[in-house]
């Protein structure tokens, strides 16, 4: 008889992710449904198709409103999961200076990036603290350490994002929760995009960022998921209040030489 393998990948039996109408957030739920878990979806926009699954519940909302994260609370209840998980990938991205920035603008980026992932902690700790404990990811950005020319307000939201997370992971570890940063770099989904329609020649751009990257490529969303999926399972039970940095290898040299410039690479 085949001995059981020591090494397992297994997921809670349910996740809530939010921001899965598009981008990293879509990805990550297609995988989980892909995998069997039960997923709830939180989106003010509509799910894409890819998502069509019995496993799958999509909640249109605000996160930065509490009503959004109590009628989450209330779904995870009526299902009653044995394990539970959540994932915050919701986000949004406006390009420009902080003089470019009035009081109302600077406060909606807060609020989705910053408010709607505190607010998705406390609406789901409480019920994962009932149930011994479980995995919490939070996306963040590179962004949240290194700085970036025109989103100094991104930037800042998503520092606190980062902060938020790993203070969280301490404050209920002995609770059961594992709560991770994923830091992604620039990634084909759509703030990335975003950034680089606002450029004046959006295909020099792209390719400028490209060769950037140790890989010469900007990273696909899927390979971003898979490791919030890592994060996500019983693979990862050693790493709490953690930073993932999904970027190719980007922040790790602070001058990738290609050649181009004349040195001997």
């Amino acid at each position: 008889m085949a001995e059981e393998p020591l090494f397992t990948n297994v997921l809670p039996e349910l996740v809530v992710v939010s921001g899965t109408a598009s981008g990293l957030g879509t990805k990550i739920a297609h995988l989980l449904v892909a995998s069997g878990v039960r997923t709830i979806g939180v989106d003010l926009a509509p799910a894409p198709s890819e998502l069509s699954s019995e496993l799958y519940t999509h909640v249109r909302g605000d996160v930065s409103l509490e009503e959004t994260w109590s009628d989450i609370a209330r779904s995870v209840t009526a299902i009653d999961p044995g394990t539970l998980g959540l994932v915050t990938s919701a986000a949004m991205l406006n390009v420009g200076t902080v003089l470019e920035f009035d009081k109302a603008a600077m406060e909606k980026t807060m609020s989705v990036n910053f408010i709607g992932t505190a607010l998705a902690f406390r609406a789901l700790l409480p019920l994962m603290i009932a149930r011994g404990g479980g995995p919490i990811v939070a996306v963040a950005s590179i962004d949240a350490t290194f700085a970036e020319q025109q989103l100094a307000i991104y930037a800042a939201s998503k520092g606190a994002v980062r902060q938020l997370t790993r203070t969280v992971a301490m404050d209920h570890a002995r609770q059961g929760i594992r709560a991770n940063v994923l830091s992604p770099g620039p990634m084909l989904a759509g703030l990335f995009e975003r950034h680089m329609k606002s450029a004046s020649d959006p295909d020099r751009f792209l390719a400028t960022r490209a060769n950037r990257q140790p890989s010469g490529r900007i990273l696909d969303p899927g390979e971003v998921a898979r490791a919030a999926l890592f994060l996500l399972c019983d693979a990862s039970t050693a790493l709490n209040g953690a930073e993932i940095v999904a970027d190719g290898g980007l922040t790790t040299s602070f001058d990738f030489r290609t050649g181009s410039e004349g040195a001997s690479v």
